[in-house]
């Protein structure tokens, strides 16, 4: 079932195409013009250009690369609006690593607080809190 799940979920859409050029400034990103076509590589003039802009974020664990859609109707106007949609994508970036973050941090299970079924380790059968007597 796994197998049919993964086949399905790899079929492109034919219909909703796009031909893909990246532009940059070699300093801060890259900015990719989604331009749309028909299934035989046409333009389809019924669906708008995207921009796509892309940046990375230094991080103590290395770089994270940040994706981001930028509203314009043009080259021009994707690259002058490029910052302002990169903080905006930076900012909701660090919102949701700080979620995570707290998520993570209100999962951690410390031994000796009531946690498991003994007051230790979950499924350990050892009582927490160091309570080993020795005769």
């Amino acid at each position: 079932m796994a197998d049919e799940q993964q086949k399905a979920d790899l079929r492109m859409a034919h219909g909703d195409l796009y031909q893909e050029e990246l532009f940059t400034d070699r300093r801060v990103g890259t900015i990719q013009r989604l331009t749309p076509v028909t299934k035989d590589g046409g333009p389809d003039t019924t669906r708008s250009v995207v921009y796509v802009g892309q940046t990375q974020i230094l991080t103590p664990a290395g770089g994270l690369p940040i994706t981001f859609e930028i509203d314009a109707g043009s080259l021009g106007e994707a690259a002058l609006k490029f910052a302002e949609s990169a903080e905006v994508a930076i900012e909701d970036t660090m919102k949701r690593l700080e979620e995570m973050r707290r998520e993570a941090a209100s999962s951690i299970i410390v031994p000796g607080s009531g946690g498991g079924a003994a007051g230790g380790m979950p499924g350990s059968g050892v009582p927490g809190g160091g309570g080993l007597k020795v005769p």
